[in-house]
């Protein structure tokens, strides 16, 4: 059973931690999860309700005069499932979208000038990004191994592209 990037993030975090959707929104802005896939606030649930139906996740009913949130755990489907597509997300090279690369392809409609300012612009937010995500890391010490591992990897990836931007920013034409 094939997984979305999204479907397995929600399933990942449940079987991490059985949790309600407002913990998992939680969860999700605390360790910058948005910066690398499309999980917005209004999608918990229905990424939620989606596991459901497929017998991965399972909800346990509200204690009776408590808040009527569900806690969501994983079933061993669930557990089997993300197992097999992480290992598949992990092996597999697969292409990632990458608007920056059609704007690239795209230069001829430009000029230097504002080729040059766009890459300033761009390496501006990067920098931003790059410092939210590191104090993001460092106020949730301890932190399980995927999210080290994910904290690690992003950062590594930004710090190579504001490398690239930086050396493109002083010289365009190389």
């Amino acid at each position: 059973m094939e997984l979305t990037a999204a479907e397995l993030t929600i399933l990942g975090l449940v079987i991490e931690k059985p949790m309600h959707g407002y913990d998992l929104e939680h969860v999700i802005e605390l360790r910058g999860i948005r910066q690398w896939t499309d999980i917005g606030f209004s999608s918990i649930y229905y990424l939620l309700t989606k596991l459901e139906k497929r017998s991965l996740v399972q909800a346990s009913e509200p204690r009776a005069g408590g808040k009527s949130r569900r806690v969501y755990h994983a079933t061993p489907e669930g557990r089997d499932a993300a197992a097999r597509n992480a290992l598949a997300f992990i092996a597999e090279a697969r292409p990632v979208p990458q608007p920056f690369l059609a704007g690239l392809a795209n230069l001829p409609l430009l000029t230097e000038q504002e080729f040059v300012e766009a890459l300033r612009v761009r390496l501006a937010q990067l920098d931003a990004q790059i410092a939210a995500i590191e104090g993001a890391e460092r106020s949730q010490v301890p932190l399980p191994q995927a999210a080290r591992e994910v904290f690690s990897y992003s950062l590594s990836l930004m710090k190579a592209e504001r490398s690239w931007l930086a050396i493109r920013v002083q010289a365009p034409n190389d």
